[in-house]
């Protein structure tokens, strides 16, 4: 084991592993197929980064999160560690010259996204690489059972296939132990290999407020508990609303939502890390790989779809040790509401199909044909031209997908990319280039390597801020650049992509299994109902609440949570009262009439006195006649 605290020391600053680190490494090393649950910030990337440095060969990890694929990598090549990773939205030159470098060894660690496991390209070049192990990262999603399951995930058992002496490392932050079964069935483990951490948070504190003003409450909530805060909502535009009425308040806060460029979603995510803003309102796109530890309290407004999103956002609150606060704000509309999604998330059938015809009038894809035809796709102008709800849309592909009909990308990277065509010498020997197109031009030569001998990812967002413009100002500037052959421009899309998995056929021979739609759909209200019990719960500890929905029973009540506060305080006013009622018949024991101001001498709580007292005298154990007691 000493290859691997060497590699912890030297390569990433720690003295120790924590948890089950150890364990999982010690596995995956020995060549077990191992299953690791590790709850949020529990250190998931050094089990796999530590075994890959000490074998030979290169660990291809597979991660549905591009954005956190490309931070981990970056931190990687930081520390001197070959990392790359393939992705939708990368050329096909990007992607060959990556698998190329793997396929030489100039490449140890290499992350996929799963989109990407189907490819014949990569599965050609997967099989002249030299692999010491799969990781698969976020394992729950290769599950039916599990709440965020991705069909792309499938393609890992068949991969696999062209490894079969690789072990598999696969790694999730929750799962009830039917996921957990099911991830090492689907990941086809030759023996069962399960490492687990406790999902409980001795230091954090899960409370639920009943409140009619959700709003109100917040603002309360912020202003007694000091220290940094996230406030989770389920809407985009709600991160705006929300994150101005604590500015109104005075309240720093800004807001965080899929939709914003990148560059801005960057420089709000490091206000927010480095304290220069104390909230940060957003929906469930906020979260992913940010590694704040001084988190103190956790707010959902809305309530989540499930207890495995919710467990893991309230998790990103008091990662150093200290006492924090996850707080649900819950009250009787969010019980329709939740009802209301499960119609959402499931589309009448007819519906689906029809969709799934309109899709190809759309794009005119004609029966038994459009097999590996690939569009960008505008929900917005779609929906509108067959008049359909955006959410509707999206959710019927998602069904789409899962019936294994199309591949449905909701998240393409695919970015704007610029490349020089003049030499360096020539640029400077310009003359008819205005400021806009001057700023540009060095902002470019700055801040981007490589621009004279390839296309290079640029962020128009980024430019706009350094260059003081609008990001309208800076598409047009390039564009110009590019009409008078300074430099190539490929634009970059937003939307999101579709590519048909197989030839378009006739709607009414759609097999929407039971296991894709009526299934999940029990599922789906399974959860929404767990969320609902833990909501409306006023009896049992909530931290008891949610490990045993993970599988972990414990005894002992967390004495935190609005729960046990509530019970323990109960508990003490009991004990008290009793206290002060034998004091009071002790007092009276001398068959003397006492006055009632004489109960102050006993030093017991006023509230316990009261009550023992009333007690007392509605049970005729004592008499009261104008503030005089006797027996």
């Amino acid at each position: 084991m000493s290859a691997y605290h060497d590699i912890l020391r030297k390569t990433f600053g720690y003295s120790e592993f924590r948890g089950i680190q150890e364990q999982i490494i010690e596995s995956i090393g020995s060549g077990n197929d191992t299953l690791g649950l590790m709850p949020t910030g529990g250190g998931k990337s050094l089990t796999f980064q530590i075994p890959a440095l000490a074998m030979e060969g290169v660990c291809v990890v597979v991660t549905p999160l591009i954005a956190l694929m490309k931070d981990q990598v970056q931190h990687l090549r930081m520390r001197g560690i070959q990392a790359a990773a393939v992705y939708s939205g990368m050329t096909h030159d990007d992607i060959l010259k990556t698998l190329e470098n793997a396929v030489h060894g100039g490449v140890k660690i290499l992350y996929v996204s799963p989109e990407r496991l189907s490819s014949a390209l990569f599965q050609k070049k997967l099989s002249h690489m030299k692999v010491c192990f799969f990781t698969v990262d976020e394992a729950h999603c290769i599950s039916q059972w599990g709440y965020d399951f991705r069909p792309a995930y499938l393609e890992i058992s068949e991969i696999r296939k062209i490894h079969p002496n690789a072990p598999i490392l696969a790694l999730t932050a929750t799962a009830t132990p039917a996921v957990v079964d099911d991830i090492q069935k689907q990941l086809s483990f030759r023996k069962e290999c399960v490492f687990s951490m406790s999902f409980r948070r001795d230091n954090l504190a899960y409370i639920v407020r009943n409140t009619e003003d959700k709003l109100g409450e917040m603002i309360h909530i912020l202003n007694s508990v000091s220290g940094s805060a996230i406030v989770y909502v389920r809407s985009r535009k709600r991160t705006k609303e929300i994150a101005e009425l604590l500015e109104s308040n005075g309240i720093s806060a800004t807001f965080f939502h899929a939709g914003l460029d990148n560059a801005v979603k960057d420089q709000r995510q490091e206000d927010w890390q480095n304290d220069d803003v104390r909230v940060m309102v957003a929906t469930n796109a906020f979260g992913m790989g940010i590694d704040k530890p001084d988190v103190k309290v956790v707010i959902h407004i809305d309530l989540p779809d499930s207890i495995e999103e919710y467990f893991q956002e309230a998790g990103r609150a008091g990662r150093n040790g200290q006492k924090s606060y996850a707080v649900m704000l819950y009250n009787n509309g969010d019980k329709s509401k939740l009802k209301r999604r499960t119609y959402d998330n499931f589309p009448k059938k007819e519906t689906i199909r029809d969709i799934y015809d309109h899709l190809a009038y759309f794009y005119q894809v004609g029966i038994y044909s459009g097999k590996g035809y690939s569009v960008n796709f505008d929900i917005d102008k779609f929906s509108h031209v067959y008049n359909y709800f955006p959410n509707t849309v999206h959710r019927s592909l998602e069904i789409l997908e899962q019936a294994g009909y199309i591949i449905y990308n909701v998240n393409p990277d695919n970015r704007s990319r610029v490349m020089f065509l003049l030499s360096r010498e020539d640029l400077y020997r310009l003359k008819n280039v205005n400021k806009y197109e001057e700023d540009v031009i060095n902002i470019l030569l700055r801040n981007y390597g490589g621009l004279f001998v390839d296309f290079a990812y640029i962020d128009e967002a980024f430019i706009a801020m350094k260059a003081n413009m609008s990001r309208q100002q800076v598409y047009t500037t390039l564009k110009n650049l590019a009409n008078q052959h300074i430099i190539r421009f490929v634009p970059r899309r937003d939307n999101p992509s579709i590519t048909y998995k197989r030839d378009r056929i006739e709607s009414e021979k759609l097999i929407i299994g039971e296991d894709i739609y009526e299934k999940r759909k029990v599922q789906y209200v399974e959860r929404i109902n767990k969320i609902l019990e833990y909501a409306t719960n006023d009896d049992e500890c909530r931290s008891k609440m949610l490990l045993r929905y993970f599988g972990e029973e414990v005894k002992d009540d967390c004495k935190m949570c609005d729960i046990c506060i509530g019970k323990y305080n109960k508990k003490d006013f009991e004990t008290g009262m009793e206290k002060a009622k034998q004091a009071i018949i002790d007092m009276l024991s001398d068959k003397q009439r006492h006055h009632v101001t004489e109960l102050q001498s006993l030093n017991l709580p006023t509230d316990c006195l009261d009550e023992a007292l009333r007690m007392l005298t509605s049970e005729e154990e004592i008499k009261s006649d104008y503030g005089w007691l006797y027996l």
